[in-house]
């Protein structure tokens, strides 16, 4: 920003900072998660924003909170969200201010609320937000109650439109809620910017920009201080600035800081640095807010695809929904957390946050984990997408949804959106739009011989792109801007694609080689991509293309086919987190860690592009006769892999003589054990194997993590699986089971990855799919054990106990 004082650089200091939201080590800032202790009411309730309003009789719960995942399936509502309801709720919490707020500023944050929603404090409207994503925040200082009195806040939230979307949205104050307490001369929400002009192998120049406001009617003497701390907490550098503040000025701080042999952010080695910037009016403290940050250089080349770091790198990157299957679209961090682990697994290096923003916690995690995040902001314009009701394709769609809000709130919410996630080391691109020139849905493409006048323009496009990109850039400069563009010649025909920074193509790869003949400036990038080798061939081979994003990396609830389908079946996870064949075939083009995976089956031609084939299934009891034949197939990263039938060898295939890296066997039917053995050179490096199982009689419990934290949030995923008496899984098994729980935690939600089940997922019992299902434990805020029991008619009951500790 221009017209503010000259940048002073300083390499060293000494001096600490206290840690962020503990109102005894930092007294100047307190952040506190506002998320217990609400009162609920599904329905209008008109006066219901009145201090004095009467809900006593309301439903008592913490958020977040989706309503609609825990109410029935219903087919006759829409396939796009899932078959699952909207409506309108009423959200109401009573609170005393603490202490340490007398005299100072208080704010509350939402970090997402679907949608439509309208928020008071003490009867009076602080403002209203359609769009369902993005975050916002209001100031309640002038409006509160005096500190002896209890003060209300109430959140109308109207999802009446609930088929306003191509997939599943939820309802409700669905991600967390902080009450922010701060000074009267404060750092403003969102407001400082941390960029890396200069990174050299040798250092690297931080720049911070920090805006602060004077909210009160005299002349402040401020001093800004922002101390520079590595990921071992070591203080490297700090900064001084002073400024008098007139009444009610707003100020921009700028400060740079110059770092010694930086640790760069990469997927590889996500090293993180922070910086604590320190507001004080003389010697007090009166604001103080610590921003992780990473250092890394990202550009895009034109011959050369994504350098980061100054080496070619590929995103092997997936696109996700919000959504997380049976918890709806309030996914609690830990559940954010165990699906970017099995990303990782799978060898995937990005994320497309298709296509909407993200909760902030995914990026925190992104950050930590080392993902590439393409943040996105729309999925649609000015102009209505299709939303199928009957079925994908089939009947009327709907027309509801964000372009009803866009002309009116976009550019502040692709600002709010940016503001927000600037300084995440992850985010690497900036989307403005998913498939917005879409052919006829809803623009069509005005030379052609289906246009009409009274029909959106595809001519409108540019015009609409230019103003979002002006206001991305507004505010960042340091990330290109892109979009996800599925109708490329239209786009470049009217200049679309010329205005993008990075242009992005979905399932375009047929355009590549051409576009890059013809516009030799342009980046490209796959910006969504099906699951088939060519499309992961074509990056591999053209250098200049920077990398893929899957459809998708998770099932997700809606744009479901038709009914009995309520979810969509793309992942290469279940709803469950469960890993499908898919996930082991992307694995072995993805992964460098040897691996190699067995599936069978009796019918059909194995592998191919759209590998695994249906038929082809991860178990070895097939009724068939004894030396009938079935298919064998294996994926793997190996160089070879040997195939034995109860220790006889079925020979040995090599991968570089593999069609579509698929390696194929027809076996002779026997039951007992199949085992493939990955070999790198003449070593075994990884093996993998099918065991002919017995009828179910016992339940197993496999719990991703034994200990967990007792704040009433985290999470255990317990894996159910259905096992004969020798303990082998039974993958044919679908047998209905019940869970009881006792000691401190709760049964969350329930699943077993089945798009067809209309179970309710908050229910104590599931029918097992492909011999499984699975169990979300949520700790309580008392510490102590959590046991865990699981039952079904006829088998030997499982048992698994889970800790829950003070942290």
């Amino acid at each position: 920003m221009k017209g503010f004082p000259a940048v002073c650089i300083i390499t060293l200091a000494l001096i600490g900072f206290c840690a962020r939201g503990s109102a005894a080590a930092n007294p100047s800032r307190t952040e506190i998660l506002f998320d217990e202790g609400w009162k609920f009411c599904l329905g209008d309730s008109p006066g219901a924003q009145a201090p004095d309003f009467d809900d006593r009789g309301w439903r008592s719960l913490n958020l977040p909170h989706d309503w609609s995942i825990e109410l029935p399936f219903d087919a006759r509502l829409a396939s796009g969200t899932g078959y699952l309801p909207g409506g309108i709720g009423w959200y109401r919490k009573s609170f005393a201010l603490p202490a340490r707020a007398a005299g100072r500023r208080v704010s509350l944050r939402f970090d997402g609320v679907y949608c439509n929603s309208e928020v008071w404090i003490n009867g009076r409207s602080l403002g209203r937000r359609p769009n369902g994503y993005v975050s916002f925040e209001y100031n309640l200082t002038p409006f509160l109650a005096p500190d002896a009195k209890g003060n209300v806040v109430a959140v109308r939230v109207d999802h009446t439109k609930y088929a306003d979307s191509r997939w599943y949205t939820g309802s409700g104050i669905y991600r967390h809620v902080w009450m922010k307490i701060t000074g009267h001369v404060f750092i403003e929400p969102w407001g400082i910017y941390v960029a890396m002009p200069q990174i050299t192998g040798q250092s690297a120049v931080v720049s911070i920009q920090i805006r602060a406001m004077n909210d009160t009617a005299q002349a402040q003497d401020a001093t800004l201080t922002s101390i520079v701390k590595n990921g071992a907490g070591k203080t490297v550098a700090t900064v001084e600035t002073r400024h008098s503040f007139k009444p009610g000025e707003r100020f921009l701080f700028e400060q740079s800081a110059r770092l010694a042999n930086p640790a760069l952010w990469s997927p590889a080695s996500p090293n993180l640095y922070s910086v604590a910037s320190r507001l004080q009016i003389g010697k007090s403290m009166v604001d103080e807010v610590e921003t992780p940050f990473g250092i890394r250089s990202a550009a895009f080349d034109p011959e050369k695809g994504f350098i980061l770091n100054g080496a070619q790198t590929v995103f092997k990157g997936v696109c996700i929904h919000h959504d997380a299957g049976a918890l709806g679209a309030a996914v609690p961090d830990r559940a954010l957390e165990r699906r970017l682990q099995l990303m990782k697994e799978l060898g995937c290096n990005a994320i497309r946050t298709s296509h909407n923003p993200p909760a902030p916690e995914l990026l925190d995690l992104c950050d930590r984990m080392g993902f590439l995040v393409m943040d996105e902001a729309f999925d649609e314009w000015a102009k209505p997408k299709k939303k199928w009701i009957e079925g994908w394709n089939v009947g009327k769609p709907g027309l509801d949804g964000y372009a009803e809000y866009f002309d009116e709130w976009a550019i502040r919410d692709i600002q709010s959106m940016v503001e927000r996630d600037k300084n995440h080391p992850s985010v690497i691109l900036w989307s403005i739009g998913n498939e917005i020139d879409y052919d006829r849905d809803p623009y069509y493409d005005p030379e052609s011989k289906g246009y009409t006048p009274d029909k959106p323009s595809a001519a409108d496009l540019p015009a609409i792109a230019a103003r979002l990109i002006k206001a991305v850039k507004e505010i960042d400069t340091t990330r290109p801007v892109t979009a996800g563009l599925a109708n490329i010649t239209v786009s470049n025909r009217l200049g679309l694609a010329d205005l993008l920074d990075v242009v992005g193509y979905n399932y375009l790869e047929k355009y590549y080689q051409a576009d890059h003949a013809r516009y030799p400036a342009r980046k490209i990038l796959g910006s969504e991509n099906s699951h088939a080798l060519s499309a992961w061939e074509t990056v591999r081979n053209l250098a200049y293309v920077g990398g893929q994003f899957l459809w998708t990396g998770i099932d997700y609830l809606g744009e479901a086919r038709q009914w009995p389908a309520r979810s969509s079946s793309a992942g290469l996870l279940d709803e469950c987190g469960f890993r499908k064949p898919a996930f082991y075939f992307r694995q072995s083009l993805w992964s460098e860690k040897p691996m190699v995976y067995l599936s069978a089956g009796v019918s059909g031609r194995p592998g191919g592009e759209r590998a695994p084939r249906p038929e082809m299934v991860p178990h070895w009891n097939w009724q068939v006769k004894d030396g009938d034949p079935v298919n064998v197939i294996a994926y793997t990263n190996c160089e070879k892999v040997e195939l034995f039938l109860n220790g006889k060898s079925m020979g040995e295939k090599s991968l570089s003589a593999a069609q579509d890296r698929v390696l194929s066997w027809e076996v002779p039917y026997a039951a007992g054990t199949v085992l493939a053995v990955g070999k790198k050179g003449a070593s075994a490096a990884a093996s993998r194997e099918l065991k002919t199982a017995g009828k179910p009689e016992r339940i197993r419990l496999d719990p991703d993590i034994t200990s967990i934290a007792a704040d009433g949030r985290d999470l255990a995923h317990v894996e159910v699986s259905l096992v004969d008496s020798a303990g082998n899984f039974v993958f044919t098994a679908d047998n209905q089971v019940s869970f009881e729980i006792s000691g401190n935690g709760r049964i969350l939600a329930v699943d077993s990855g089945d798009i067809r089940s209309h179970e309710n997922f908050q229910t104590a019992s599931r029918k097992a799919y492909q011999g499984r299902c699975l169990v979300i434990v949520q700790s309580t805020s008392e510490p102590g054990p959590i046991r865990l029991k699981a039952t079904s008619p006829g088998m030997r009951e499982g048992t698994v106990t889970i800790q829950t500790r003070r942290r």
